[in-house]
């Protein structure tokens, strides 16, 4: 067994005077030594604006945060490194792409989602079809917490402008069929947007193997800091797409009336980037690089379904999503308890989960319950954080 637990200091700290039972990844996963030391590092020692001052301060800076991106592009197997565009996060970077497509979607046109989406991947695109007289459709799921690809196959026609669906769900950790529906995508000429925030530490990506249009992700989903997302898009339509903020560093040349701008990534970058950010971005992706991760992910999906079969044993557990491929989540609910007084009596055992509709409200209303508490794994759990959930749970049952 693959045991990285000793490199995270948090794990080993008391919660509720418990030993910490951390899972909650699927809002932010914590960070090894090695990320904390870097960003530390960066500040006592390095710290500078980057790209432009012509002293070494900020020579070192700018190496340190390109050096970022060009572990990004491994990383994800992105083609070039001008592909790699950093935001604040996952949510901006949807952000980002909603406003740059607006001219290409016209009035009548489709942008389909899925029911299954965080709220992040919902609202940029209906403030666009707001914008531009668009209309949302959203595939379905079955009870079991799938996508329904025939409805799928109904909703991606000649009309359908952009396709932006999860890779993963947050909130019933559903693997979505994301090669299938970008290959419906293509076959109309349909933009693809893949939010890969909850797969980017529990699957391989290779977005050259996909061949969407864009991915988007965040560093604190993978052992980085919060505060930096990476948007990969096809350099070719980056270099196409027109600005979304103006400013600093992405710019060519500006006059009075008229200015010109830089090609991507820079041209999506104005003003003074998270350096810090990324530096501990770059701190994890060295962290993870030599990781057997195929092994650890594998060790975590057995964590996870020896934990179900446990929990279900457990009179009044309710297990909320039952999809063919399940990654890193546990949602449930316990017979006659708001999730929110479940999560409270958990938190009293020094176990942290996440309690509520996890921002997949049209998800909730679409499953009838007002929420779930939500138990999400990741790479450093072991048996004794399940075997703590198992009797945390089951001792919670006696309180209600």
């Amino acid at each position: 067994m693959h045991d990285i637990r000793p490199d995270f200091p948090i794990l080993s700290r008391s919660s509720r005077n418990r030993p910490l039972v951390y899972l909650d990844n699927g809002a932010t996963t914590q960070k090894p030594t090695a990320v904390v030391d870097a960003i530390a590092k960066y500040y006592r020692q390095h710290n500078a604006n980057v790209h432009r001052a012509a002293h070494e301060l900020a020579e070192e800076a700018t190496s340190m945060m390109e050096a970022a991106r060009d572990g990004t592009r491994r990383f994800i197997n992105a083609q070039a490194r001008e592909e790699i565009v950093f935001t604040r996060g996952t949510t901006e970077s949807i952000n980002l792409v909603a406003n740059v497509l607006a001219d290409r979607v016209q009035p009548g046109q489709d942008i389909v989602i899925s029911e299954l989406e965080h709220h992040s991947n919902i609202v940029p695109w209906q403030l666009l079809a707001q914008r531009r007289g668009a209309n949302i459709r959203a595939i379905a799921i079955t009870d079991a917490g799938d996508l329904d690809l025939a409805h799928a196959a109904e909703l991606i026609t000649d009309n359908t402008a952009i396709l932006a669906v999860s890779h993963i769900s947050n909130g019933l950790g559903s693997v979505n069929p994301v090669g299938t529906l970008i290959d419906m995508a293509k076959k109309v000429n349909a933009l693809t947007l893949i939010d890969g925030a909850q797969a980017v530490l529990h699957e391989r990506i290779d977005v050259a193997a996909l061949d969407c249009d864009f991915y988007v992700f965040s560093a604190h989903k993978m052992f980085g800091p919060t505060g930096i997302g990476i948007l990969y898009g096809k350099l070719d339509l980056l270099n196409a797409l027109p600005p979304w903020q103006g400013g600093g560093e992405m710019i060519e040349r500006v006059s009075i009336k008229t200015s010109t701008y830089q090609a991507a990534p820079f041209r999506f970058e104005a003003g003074t980037p998270n350096i810090a950010g990324a530096v501990g971005l770059g701190a994890a992706l060295e962290y993870l690089e030599p990781l057997p991760l195929a092994d650890l992910v594998t060790q975590e999906e057995s964590l996870v379904a020896e934990t179900l079969i446990e929990l279900e044993k457990i009179q009044g557990f309710r297990l909320i999503g039952r999809p063919k491929q399940r990654s890193s989540v546990i949602s449930f609910l316990l017979e006659g308890a708001h999730p929110n007084d479940v999560g409270t009596l958990l938190d009293q055992q020094g176990i942290a989960v996440r309690a509520g509709h996890h921002c997949n409200m049209p998800l909730m209303d679409r499953l009838e319950i007002p929420g779930t508490v939500r138990a999400s794994f990741s790479l450093y759990n072991n048996e004794a954080d399940a075997e703590a959930l198992i009797e945390g749970v089951a001792k919670a049952t006696t309180f209600l």
